[in-house]
């Protein structure tokens, strides 16, 4: 086991990292920004290390500056947490050549899985379905219009090394192919430094269901169940449940097996998760992996009562999985939602300032992952998501009223949060009777 990891990472899941770690008897180090100064977590790191201004350009972007930080304290392995460096094969490489282990796949497995375009390469080599489109990166203009006519439209376009929704347009003409294509490119350039594209049949109105896998470096691979992240605006996740509501018990075998079977086809060894979309006849398309830890990984934590940090940092310590694909047991429902500090009344319109009272749920079963508090000022330099509360039951039907108490209970003033909005997305009659698809929330609420 590692015996000093530094995180190079921010919030809540700065602290779930640290805790883990400390659990398996490793040393922390935290890095922050002068904007995270604050952060009351940075108390129960062993060390702490400011690494430049507010801005992620100038703090945790700065690959040069963690390594350095790594470096002088004496860490012998980083964890990027999810966002900022988490998917960036070449920190990972950076990393591992000043002997830093990189908590999280191989440079060469990120590469292969974290580029959209490669990714549905190798899915189609190991016969996992694809949404039909583009088999590459799209050279021109004229290869953009033919494929689309080929595919048939809607089609969507999408960012090679895209995520969150940026880089992405809804075409259903082909009048309006290439201004879409444009605005995609410069959004893309600007996100990801990439303007690369491809394109793919757009699936209407179909469910988001990821699967959940860890593997070691030995060749091990399992999955831990699949996650329902339809509930989604402008591609964003607002909630995630486990098991998901709208997929028949084969569908779900055939998925898992399908997300395995692309992970050793890679030589995946480390937590990542494999996103499908699944039509209204239950067939189901692969779309991206996310080779890191989900905002939403405590949800199969919930139903498998597995600590997914604990086993992705003894993954990369070399440890082989010490559990079998037949040894993992599922158990009840688990619903997350998301409180990002937004005001769903003026367009989810991000939400600065001072947090003056922040009252979290408890209770059985209910998990809050938050490192805000009273006297905490919300940025307006990072992602607006300050709290995740996750809750455990026997059924979805008491998980839903378990939620909804604790929506009901959470108080986070005087700061807009997304919490009136996620209270009626849980009193939602198409949310209980567990029908919907992705236009559910701007069909129901907009």
């Amino acid at each position: 086991m590692f015996k000093r990891i530094l995180i190079a990472n921010r919030g809540e899941i700065a602290l779930r990292i640290l805790r883990a770690a400390h659990e398996l008897g490793s040393e922390v180090v935290c890095v922050f920004s002068e904007e995270d100064r604050k952060a009351s977590y940075l108390e129960l790191a062993d060390r702490a290390i400011c690494i430049g201004g507010p801005a992620p350009r100038d703090s945790y972007l700065k690959s040069d500056r963690i390594i350095a930080a790594a470096e002088i304290v004496g860490a012998d392995a980083i964890h990027p947490g999810y966002g900022f460096l988490a998917e960036n094969a070449q920190f990972a490489e950076q990393c591992r050549a000043c002997n830093i282990e990189f908590i999280g796949p191989s440079a060469e497995a990120m590469r292969l899985l974290g580029d959209k375009a490669t990714a549905r390469s190798i899915a189609k080599k190991a016969k996992v379905q694809i949404v039909p489109g583009s088999d590459g990166i799209l050279e021109d203009d004229a290869e953009t219009a033919k494929v689309a006519e080929s595919i048939g439209y809607p089609v969507m376009i999408k960012a090679s090394a895209g995520g969150g929704g940026r880089g992405m347009r809804i075409v259903r003409t082909k009048d309006d192919l290439l201004t879409a294509v444009k605005q995609a490119k410069q959004e893309a350039e600007g996100a990801f430094k990439s303007g690369d594209l491809y394109i793919e049949k757009f699936i209407e109105n179909p469910r988001h269901v990821e699967v959940q896998l860890i593997a070691d470096q030995h060749g091990h691979v399992v999955h831990l169940g699949e996650r329902d992240c339809t509930v989604q605006r402008r591609y964003q996740k607002l909630i995630e449940e486990s098991p998901s509501p709208g997929i028949e018990t084969r569908t779900r075998r055939d998925l898992c097996a399908a997300a395995v079977k692309l992970a050793k086809a890679a030589g995946y060894g480390s937590a990542g998760t494999v996103e499908f979309l699944v039509d209204r006849k239950g067939k189901f398309y692969f779309i991206e992996v996310n080779t890191r830890i989900q905002v939403e990984h405590p949800v199969t934590e919930m139903v498998t009562n597995m600590d997914l940090i604990k086993a992705q940092i003894r993954s990369a310590a070399g440890e082989p999985l010490p559990f079998t694909q037949k040894s993992i047991r599922f158990s009840g429902h688990s619903i997350e939602c998301r409180i990002n500090a937004e005001d769903p009344a003026e367009g989810f319109r991000p939400c600065a300032g001072l947090i003056e009272k922040f009252r979290p749920p408890g209770g059985p079963g209910v998990r809050v992952d938050a490192f805000v508090h009273d006297g905490w000022r919300v940025s307006p330099q990072y992602d607006s998501l300050i709290a995740k509360v996750i809750v455990h039951r026997e059924t979805r039907e008491e998980a839903i009223a378990c939620m909804r108490r604790c929506l009901n209970e959470f108080v986070i003033e005087p700061v807009k949060t997304t919490l009136p909005f996620l209270r009626k997305v849980m009193a939602h009659k198409e949310f209980a009777g567990g029908k919907f698809d992705t236009s559910f929330v701007e069909r129901a609420f907009q």
